[in-house]
C-alpha cells in the first residue's frame, strides 16, 4: 500500500510539473522602429498581441518595443527576427533587398486601396516569394494607405512643381518614380525625416497621411499635395512581420496553431486597413494646421504623372526576367489580385 502510494504520489508530480510546463507563459519581444505614439504600436501591433493572448488563454503574450528600443538600426529588423534577437519584428521590405519580388506593388499608381492590395500581397507572397520567406515565420505582408508629397517652401500641383526639390522617398521604386518626376530623390527612413527637414537636407517627403503628424511634418512642411482617392495611389510601402523560425518551431502544436490562426491574408489585410484608416486621422491634424495648405491633385493631373512613370513597370520586370523569373508573369499576377480583392 506505502509503495503504491508513492507511485502515486509521483505520479501526480510529474503530471504537475508536465501541466506548469504546458501552461506557462511565453512572451514574444516584438520590434519596431516608429514611436509608441503611432497607430502601428497602439493598435496594429497590440491588437495581434491581445488576439494571440486571447486565443491561447494567455499562455502567448507580446512585450512590444517602440523606436529600436532592443537596439540595432531599421535596416536590421528583418535580421533581427531571423537570427533570434527577437522573436517578431514589423519593418519595410525595401530594408531587406532579397525580398525585391514585392516591390512590384510599389510601382506607381499600382494600388487601390490597402486592405485589397494587402490581401493581394499575402497571395502574390505565397506565390513568388516562399523561398524568400524560407528562414523565418512570415506573418503578415501588407501596404500602408495612399502616399502624399509634403514641401516646406513651395506648392505641388503639377509635375512641373517638383523639378529641382529634394525630395524623401522610402524605397527603391518610389525613389525612382520621385526622380522620373523631375525631383532628386533622398533615401532615408521614416524617423530621419523630422530633422532633415528642419535642417534643409530635403525640400519635403513623401508619406501617407497617418504616420506624418507623429514626426512633426505638418510643423516642419507648409504645402501638402494629395492626390484624388478615386484614382489609384501615387504609391504605396511593402510591410513585413517575420517571426523567427526557431521561437515558432518551439512552441506546441496548440500555441502553432494560435500564431497560425493570426497570421495570414487576413491578419495582412487588417493591417492594411487599420494603418490606412488612420490617414483620416493624420488628415484632420493638417487641417487643423494654419501653416498648412492642401492641394487635391486631379485624373487628369495625375494621368501625366503616371504616363511619366509607366516605364518603371517595364524596368522593374526587365529586372526581374534578368534575374530567371516572369516578371511579365509577376506582374500580371500583382495586378489581377489588386483587381479581385478591390471593392
Amino acid at each position: 500500500m506505502k509503495k503504491f502510494l508513492q507511485q502515486t504520489a509521483l505520479a501526480a508530480g510529474l503530471m504537475a510539473v508536465g501541466f506548469g510546463a504546458h501552461a506557462q507563459t511565453i512572451t514574444l519581444k516584438v520590434h519596431h522602429f516608429l514611436s509608441p505614439q503611432t497607430i502601428q504600436h497602439t493598435t496594429m501591433l497590440a491588437e495581434w498581441c491581445k488576439n494571440i493572448a486571447r486565443d491561447s488563454k494567455d499562455r502567448l503574450k507580446c512585450e512590444i518595443f517602440p523606436a529600436m528600443q532592443l537596439g540595432g538600426t531599421p535596416v536590421q529588423l528583418y535580421e533581427q527576427a531571423r537570427d533570434g534577437v527577437v522573436d517578431v519584428a514589423w519593418t519595410l521590405q525595401a530594408f531587406t533587398p532579397k525580398l525585391a519580388k514585392l516591390e512590384v506593388f510599389e510601382l506607381p499608381f499600382m494600388m487601390t486601396n490597402a486592405e485589397a492590395t494587402s490581401r493581394a500581397a499575402w497571395d502574390y507572397a505565397q506565390k513568388y516569394a516562399q523561398d524568400d520567406f524560407k528562414d523565418v515565420k512570415m506573418l503578415a505582408v501588407h501596404v500602408h494607405g495612399p502616399g502624399n508629397i509634403y514641401t516646406k517652401n513651395k506648392a505641388v500641383t503639377t509635375m512641373a512643381d517638383l523639378k529641382g526639390l529634394k525630395v524623401r522617398a522610402p524605397t527603391r521604386q518610389v525613389n525612382k518614380m520621385v526622380a522620373m518626376m523631375g525631383a532628386t530623390p533622398v533615401a532615408m527612413p521614416v524617423p530621419q525625416v523630422p530633422e532633415a527637414l528642419s535642417k534643409g537636407v530635403i525640400d519635403g517627403a513623401v508619406i501617407p497621411y497617418e504616420v506624418a503628424p507623429s514626426l512633426k511634418v505638418n510643423e516642419l512642411t507648409n504645402f501638402t499635395a494629395e492626390t484624388d482617392r478615386s484614382y489609384n495611389a501615387l504609391y504605396t510601402t511593402v510591410f513585413v512581420v517575420p517571426m523567427n523560425k526557431a521561437k515558432y518551431d518551439s512552441l506546441p502544436a496548440d500555441l502553432k496553431a494560435v500564431i497560425d490562426k493570426n497570421s495570414g491574408r487576413e491578419f495582412s489585410a487588417f493591417l492594411g486597413k487599420t494603418q490606412a484608416g488612420h490617414d483620416a486621422v493624420g488628415k484632420k491634424v493638417f487641417e487643423a494646421s494654419a501653416n498648412q495648405k492642401i492641394s487635391i491633385i486631379p485624373k487628369a493631373e495625375l494621368e501625366k504623372w503616371k504616363k511619366a512613370t509607366d516605364s518603371l513597370d517595364d524596368a522593374w520586370v526587365t529586372e526581374m526576367t534578368g534575374k530567371g523569373m516572369d516578371g511579365k508573369g509577376m506582374l500580371q499576377s500583382a495586378t489581377d489580385l489588386i483587381k479581385q480583392y478591390t471593392k
